[in-house]
């Protein structure tokens, strides 16, 4: 049966790879074959797990939730045990085809969640070589359809030079955007707001790639739920809650640390995070803007805080309604994407234990009949379509 959104294109702005157990070890010189990651069986935990010098990171089947019959943070045993859309590439184009989604934007799960595996590491090279293979490995993957799966960069942001090779390397390759930390400071870096990474804005800004921060990308572990005394589903409920709310600090930083005035043809993303927050957050960063005399205190800032949103910030939506309306409504549809998470615990994929839609479901019943043609048009294709460069 036909409805109204098949008349629209819909590109899915946040998705993840589930990584395959070779990737690391197919791709970096023998010399590390014992030291990159690498899934083992883990019989204490009875299931799969990522391991990088012999220290745990994740279960792999953790970012591989969708249609699982149990709550996260049980997850399937084995990453063979799920949809093989979650790491299949063959597979997840028809799964988008089911889904009826136009392009899909690939994010990693080890390489973006438990970045310290490899910022920890001692030797520089082998650091070095494991960012370039994950970024090999999601061009592979997207190469069966690259107008359909759009892959994000993962830098080795502990070096700016290296950042900046490894951006202008993965741009060369077809890569849409880079995935950025929200607090580089937790790996003992420059703060966010420090003009340290201005070289980088300058590089990605000139590639015409967007900086992307997606949740949880300073997590060291905590994807795994493990148990804080209120019993680990929770927990793992509760982290997931502290990770969405994480991105506003991230976006005042880019604000109010002059970073968006000084780059100002540079799209940045909050991804996984929600979008009912942003108005709130606005006009609070409005009001403590001249409150607390920041356009005297620098007076090169020509916009507003909200200003500066709306001509380079955006924020992902999936599983809200109410408050993704009033968000609409209150800032105007051109700075809103959707998003689906998948295979993630938290997304739009049916399954017997979650309350989930598929995303034409989802959007059907909580969006499509709300909304006039020209803001479903913008916030479900026009708008990330401008930004990931998709034709």
């Amino acid at each position: 049966m036909t409805t109204r959104l098949d008349e629209f294109e819909i590109i899915d702005t946040d998705t993840h790879v589930a990584e395959p157990p070779d990737l690391w070890t197919s791709r970096v010189p023998k010399k590390w074959q014992d030291r990159v990651p690498t899934i083992k069986w883990d019989e204490s935990e009875e299931r799969e797990m990522w391991y990088m010098d012999d220290q745990p990171i994740a279960p792999p089947g953790i970012f591989a939730m969708a249609g699982h019959d149990k709550y996260a943070p049980d997850c399937p045993k084995r990453l063979s045990d799920a949809d093989p859309a979650s790491w299949d590439s063959k597979a997840r184009i028809a799964r988008m085809d089911l889904d009826g989604i136009r392009a899909q934007v690939l994010y990693s799960n080890v390489a973006l969640f438990s970045t310290h595996t490899f910022s920890d590491s001692s030797e520089g090279q082998l650091r070095l070589e494991c960012v370039r293979a994950y970024n090999d490995f999601q061009t592979e993957f997207a190469s069966v359809a690259p107008e359909r799966l759009l892959p994000m960069t993962v830098l080795p942001f502990w070096s700016i030079e290296e950042s900046l090779e490894e951006l202008k390397r993965c741009r060369e390759l077809g890569h849409r955007g880079i995935a950025f930390s929200q607090e580089p400071a937790a790996y003992g870096l420059p703060r966010l707001m420090s003009k340290h990474w201005d070289p980088l804005w300058a590089a990605t800004q000139e590639a015409g790639m967007s900086v992307n921060f997606h949740v949880a990308a300073i997590s060291d572990g905590a994807m795994m739920g493990t148990d804080t005394g209120i019993g680990s589903h929770a927990t793992y409920a509760n982290q997931s809650v502290s990770f969405f709310m994480s991105n506003a600090k991230t976006m005042a930083g880019l604000i109010f640390g002059g970073i968006c005035h000084r780059f100002p043809e540079l799209d940045f993303v909050s991804v996984e995070s929600g979008v009912g927050w942003i108005p709130t957050s606005i006009a609070f960063m409005d009001w403590q803007w001249i409150n607390s005399g920041v356009y005297q205190e620098h007076p090169e800032y020509d916009l507003l805080p909200s200003e500066y949103f709306k001509r380079q910030i955006y924020g992902c939506f999936w599983m809200e309604r109410e408050t993704a309306l009033h968000a609409f409504e209150q800032l105007g549809p051109n700075n809103f994407f959707f998003e689906s998470d998948f295979p993630h615990g938290t997304c739009l994929a049916p399954g017997p234990a979650t309350t989930a839609s598929a995303p034409r479901d989802y959007l059907a019943q909580g969006l499509a009949q709300d909304l006039p043609d020209d803001v479903l048009r913008k916030v479900l294709f026009e708008n990330a379509a401008r930004v990931y460069s998709i034709v």
